[in-house]
């Protein structure tokens, strides 16, 4: 009896539960599915997929014209003026930088020399022979022990500087006497750009300020959503007419009138949950040819927003977080991965994709990636983290050379008059 008992309470379950898709148990599987579906990943995998494109496309620069006038406002660097053989001529030696994990900082470039800054925040200003023509601190000894790291702007006769310990202030460019000096309550976190008889920059808790050049008073601040973690990448700004546009940790890109202060518009491009995860989240420079915004990120997003109303015009998978360059009717940026790639700013549409780490062998190409590039009448300039630079035909994207310039950190390739640049720690190489 017991036997003819658990038999029938057998065939019960087996006929009430049975494995079709009209089972309760299939159906509470599509919700837990339908449920997932609706999860947005924040940090989505990277493609590692990517292979080259079209790579035999070769790209006409014959009516591209150099760029002799960058507009540093919109961050557009374009074709530019260099012609050089890549042979070294100069070095401008200073004590190395301490508690480093990137050399993001950029030398101020005059006619007659240039401007840069050690180890304790002091502030030398070299001629073109790399003889030092006058240095000055302007830090306490407390200050000096925080290794101050400096952003530059030149105004006239106004060196303009901004650090990562809270402090603004004004030299003379020609002497290095200070003109003023004043406190945030946050260190800052950007570059800083002028507009006017006004300066802008946005520090780590994600405001943007604006103060006066004349003597540092400030005019307004924005403050935009923070995150919980400090971004290991500069937040970036440009100009255009009277809007400064700028980004921060955690994705925001935020026009604002410069006269008041209000917001003209915001997108948001990433789920909001990504506040508490912004330490491996980078954003590259804005860019802008004066209709649109170009940026790219780090989890496989690139935006082209229109200027005037940050409406998206497209949005393209290419994993970087490097400065993009306009050339002609074309984006070129360089990927995560080394892969260059030519888009249509138009339309967002891949015209080539060219694999510059071609000639690493697989594993070695897995711990490298690239820290920014240049581009001169004919030929790209990427430096990478392996202290690197490769040297490759913009036509056809063919490797010309690869060169060893650092045994450390290396910055991003700068040109100017005709010279290229690049700082290691400790000094700035200087090429013909």
């Amino acid at each position: 009896m017991n036997k003819l008992i658990f038999t029938l309470i057998v065939l019960f379950f087996f006929n009430n539960c049975s494995f079709n898709e009209n089972s309760r148990i299939w159906k509470n599987k599509e919700n837990k599915l339908e449920t997932e579906k609706k999860i947005t990943k924040v940090f989505a995998e990277e493609n590692e997929s990517v292979s080259e494109f079209n790579p035999d496309l070769k790209l006409n620069l014959s009516s591209i014209k150099i760029n002799n006038k960058k507009n540093h406002n919109l961050n557009d660097l374009g074709l530019q003026n260099y012609k050089g053989e890549f042979t070294k001529i100069g070095n401008f030696k200073f004590s190395k930088l301490e508690e480093l994990n990137q050399l993001d900082f950029k030398p101020i470039f005059l006619n007659d020399g240039i401007i840069f800054f050690d180890k304790k925040g002091t502030i030398i200003r070299y001629d073109n022979n790399q003889k030092v023509i006058w240095k000055k601190n302007h830090y306490s000894k407390a200050e000096k022990k925080l290794k101050p790291k400096l952003n530059f702007l030149v105004e006239g006769q106004n060196l303009l500087v901004a650090d990562n310990i809270s402090k603004y202030y004004s030299l003379n460019v020609s002497t290095g006497e200070l003109n003023w000096s004043k406190n945030n309550d946050y260190p800052f976190n950007s570059n800083i750009k002028k507009h006017k008889d006004k300066i802008f920059v946005v520090d780590y808790k994600n405001t943007l300020r604006c103060y006066k050049i004349k003597d540092g008073s400030e005019c307004w601040y924005l403050k935009t959503d923070d995150s919980f973690t400090i971004s290991n990448i500069k937040y970036s700004l440009i100009i255009l007419d009277n809007d400064v546009v700028f980004s921060n940790s955690i994705g925001d890109i935020t026009a604002v009138d410069i006269e008041t202060g209000l917001i003209t518009w915001q997108v948001t491009t990433q789920s909001s949950s990504i506040t508490n995860e912004t330490y491996n989240f980078k954003t590259s420079k804005l860019v802008s040819d004066g209709n649109s915004i170009f940026f790219s990120n780090n989890k496989n997003q690139f935006y082209s927003i229109d200027f005037k109303t940050g409406t998206t015009n497209w949005i393209n998978e290419v994993n970087s977080n490097i400065q993009p360059i306009l050339v002609g009717s074309l984006i070129l940026t360089i990927s995560n991965e080394g892969y260059l790639y030519l888009i249509d700013k138009d339309k967002g549409n891949i015209v080539r994709i060219t694999d510059l780490f071609l000639n690493y062998k697989s594993e070695k190409r897995k711990n490298i990636y690239p820290i920014g590039f240049v581009i001169g009448d004919k030929n790209l300039f990427l430096t990478n983290s392996d202290g690197k630079i490769i040297i490759a035909k913009i036509e056809d994207g063919k490797i010309i050379k690869i060169e060893k310039v650092s045994g450390g950190l290396v910055s991003e390739p700068f040109i100017f008059n005709n010279n290229l640049y690049l700082v290691r720690n400790g000094s700035i190489l200087q090429y013909n």
